[in-house]
């Protein structure tokens, strides 16, 4: 049996632990080590940092844990160093130049603590700069003025801050100079033209580029750079002769060969290679084409006497010199005639837009066929050559034809239409041609609005902001532009207590607002019809019923039903003899909160007490007992206050107080009588008449929720129902709950969230209740 001084002594130890742990679960702690250090090296002493105690760490099991395959860290249980397992290369775990670091969990048991390390690995200069080519090679053109640059490579160093590149330096000569520019984080070299080039004097410059980094020592790679020297181009390209002239038939095929040009050139080398191009000459660019290697004309396209008789090319030759030099000569093909015209279809009328509702016979399009051919090869015959709707009626003049519809037209089944009409003369072989009609078909209002769901269900938390946008509706609408252009209203009963008059919908997006706070505590969900009307004339509409829920908020405070006195405060006066053992009952403080599930969960929490020895109270009931066995040396009257809140999001809370007194127990008896006969008649008025509320109101939910979810399930599909049970952002008052037991502790786990007024271990993510059990009192947290 504790004393009452060595029992306040023990509590006080026991919070300022608890208040000790739970900060030091959440340091962290900073260090930094560099890479490429032996394996065993000191980071830093972890243990002492974090002020745990040295003879304590093999037992409580301190180690090192981490997700990944490789641990570069451990930590000795012994003295709590923590020390490099194995050699890091900061190069291969963290790129660029930002700063490279780890983090660390430390974990000890007994109890539980979780700390986090975090170990900054810092850059050695370790790596040499690195040209990704050993070698560079440029032609410059011996004209080249000075002042031109040439981009060189730029080396890569894989190390970070002052060990990457810093400079680059050249080799001296009289004809370069080296230009750096900065790009970014990265220095690239410019080699710059300072002294013209002369390449009968030297064909070829060799330079060396060397890339120091800012290491101490530094370190450097060198990159060979080759200058060849073109040649310069001083003679043009000449044509054996300044006109080619040729004749071919209208009929022959393509591909064939009109002619050949040929030009030389007396320069060597590239100065000497000779490039062929035709003029830029669209139409003869379609037709003809030319080998620029070669000059080798051929037939690219068909070619036609009635449209062309003769084409004049321009054919120009071109070295490949630096810069190039031109020669020009002209080519006359003249084309024979043949009979080779296809039939001509031509447009006269046509309507683009066709209504839905047309009758059978609507004219839509007027058509005239040609053929330039005579005789046979102008006998023309022309039709529908593909399944539409529409056919062809000859007109009472030759080759005269109206398009009109055969059947009734449907825009929301086919909305456009390409019509092919084939025409083919008598000639022999045969020659056709096609023209297709783009119709359009014009929308008619015959579509009604449609709702994708009958009925509508949407959840409202209560306490909602008068005015604003609680949410919308939607249909659509099969026909097009004014036809499908929708209105929303909502249903009025022309009651003045219907829950319409205080919603408001937009008519042009279907958003509804509503004009007052709704209460959850006052109306659980209410139901109204919304009609959708469509632009058209006349206008066509339709309904969708809305069912609106209501969903909990905590904003109700807990009420205290006893203790209550006479003027309705929350204080009590409980008489108890001096001869209570340890574990009796003083009083129980009983309340009730009108909100639902977690917002309707209340805790008890004892907030002031006179001596913490003597009293404890359940967080669960509101059960107030004796810790110990009362004696003659303590106080007669004691004072305790006692919070009462809920779980919801952001707790509400009630106070009470109640002044337990100690007396004798002959004079506890007969106090026990007086209160016991004046409680009869308070609690048959007060607590009594709470309970029946209570009761009452729960009923009655429970009966409306049965009904709502029967008519849910009922009406709307397995589909939406799913989607919303498995929305994982609903905020909803229910919750889902798995108990089970391990040695002598029980353990709920709660979702979708935590109860504020449990007790949480760090490291636990808040998703553990301990479950107070009633063979043990005492109960905590573990992962």
């Amino acid at each position: 049996m504790w004393s009452g001084k060595g029992c306040s002594r023990w509590l006080a130890f026991v919070l300022y632990l608890h208040l000790y742990l739970e900060e030091r679960a959440w340091a962290e702690l900073r260090y930094s080590v560099p890479e490429e250090v032996k394996e065993g090296t000191l980071v830093g002493n972890v243990a002492k940092d974090l002020g745990l105690d040295k003879s304590s760490l093999v037992d409580r099991q301190f180690r090192v844990v981490s997700g990944s395959k490789e641990t570069f860290f451990h930590v000795r249980p012994e003295n709590g160093a923590l020390e490099v397992r194995r050699k890091i290369d900061r190069e291969a775990l963290c790129e660029g130049s930002r700063a490279c670091v780890m983090e660390l969990k430390i974990l000890v048991e007994n109890p539980l603590e979780m700390h986090h390390v975090v170990v900054e690995i810092t850059d050695v200069n370790d790596h040499s700069p690195n040209f990704a080519d050993k070698e560079q090679v440029f032609e410059i053109a011996e004209q080249s003025s000075p002042g031109t640059r040439f981009q060189l490579q730029a080396a890569r160093d894989p190390d970070a801050g002052m060990n990457s590149v810093r400079t680059y330096t050249l080799t001296a000569n009289e004809h370069f100079e080296l230009d750096i520019s900065q790009n970014d984080e990265e220095k690239i070299p410019f080699l710059v033209l300072k002294k013209p080039l002369d390449r009968e004097q030297n064909r070829k410059h060799v330079l060396f580029v060397t890339a120091v980094d800012g290491g101490k020592p530094p370190r450097s790679s060198t990159l060979n750079v080759t200058i060849i020297v073109l040649d310069s181009n001083d003679n043009r390209p000449t044509f054996s002769r300044d006109t080619y002239t040729v004749e071919i038939k209208e009929n022959v095929i393509v591909g064939v060969s009109v002619t050949r040009v040929n030009a030389t050139d007396p320069d060597e080398g590239t100065n000497g290679e000779i490039e062929y191009s035709l003029s830029k000459n669209l139409n003869k660019a379609d037709i003809f084409e030319l080998d620029k290697l070669s000059g080798l004309i051929k037939l690219k396209g068909p070619v036609d006497f009635e449209d062309t008789e003769i084409y004049k090319l321009d054919i120009q030759a071109s070295d490949k010199g630096q810069p190039p030099l031109t020669g020009r000569c002209r080519v006359i093909v003249k084309i024979k005639d043949v009979n080779d015209n296809p039939p001509e279809i031509e447009v006269t009328s046509l309507s683009s837009k066709v209504s839905e509702d047309s009758k059978i016979g609507t004219v839509i399009s007027l058509i005239s066929v040609t053929d330039k051919d005579s005789g046979v090869n102008g006998k023309i015959i022309s039709q529908i050559t593909n399944d539409v709707p529409f056919e062809l009626k000859p007109s009472y003049k030759e080759n005269i034809y109206s398009v009109v519809t055969k059947e009734y037209l449907d825009r929301e089944e086919v909305s456009n239409y390409k019509i092919t009409i084939t025409a083919t003369d008598c000639g022999e072989p045969p020659l056709s041609t096609f023209q297709i009609l783009n119709i359009q078909i014009s929308d008619v209002n015959d579509n009604k609005p449609h709702f994708h769901q009958y009925p509508l269900n949407f959840y409202l938390s209560e306490n909602n902001n008068a005015g604003q946008p609680i949410f919308a509706v939607s249909a659509t609408d099969n026909d097009v532009n004014e036809n499908a252009a929708l209105s929303y209203n909502i249903i009025r009963m022309g009651i003045e207590s219907d829950v319409t008059s205080f919603l408001n919908i937009n008519s042009e997006n279907g958003q509804i607002s509503a004009l007052k706070s709704f209460d959850f505590e006052t109306l659980k969900s209410f139901q109204f019809q919304v009609v959708a009307t469509d632009g058209g004339s006349p206008p066509l509409s339709s309904n969708v019923t809305v069912n609106v829920f209501i969903l909990d908020q905590n904003d109700n405070a807990p009420v205290i039903l006893y203790p209550v006195s006479s003027n309705g405060s929350a204080e009590g006066v409980e008489e108890i003899p001096r001869n209570m053992k340890a574990g009796d009952l003083v009083t129980k403080v009983r309340a009730y909160d009108a909100d639902i599930g977690y917002n309707g969960w209340l805790l008890f929490s004892l907030q002031q007490v006179t001596d913490h020895s003597l009293f404890s109270l359940d967080r669960y009931t509101g059960q107030i007992r004796t810790l110990r066995s009362l004696t003659e040396t303590d106080e007669a009257e004691h004072g305790l206050l006692i919070l009462v809140k809920d779980n919801g999001n952001v707790s509400l809370s009630a106070t009470a107080t109640v002044t337990v007194k100690l007396v004798e127990p002959k004079e506890a008896f007969a106090a026990s009588d007086v209160k016991s006969a004046a409680k009869v008649d308070n609690e048959e008025d007060n607590v009594t008449f709470y309970l029946i509320i209570t009761l009452g109101s729960v009923s009655l939910l429970f009966v409306i929720s049965i009904i709502v979810l029967i008519a849910m399930q009922c009406s709307k599909s397995t589909e939406y129902t799913s989607k919303y049970l498995q929305d994982a952002n609903y905020d909803g008052t229910l919750c889902h709950s798995i108990q089970y037991r391990s040695g002598d502790k029980r353990y709920m786990l709660v979702g979708p969230r935590m109860s504020i007024g449990s007790t949480v271990v760090p490291g636990s993510h808040a998703n553990t209740l301990v479950l107070p059990d009633r063979r043990n009192t005492s109960g905590e947290v573990r992962i």
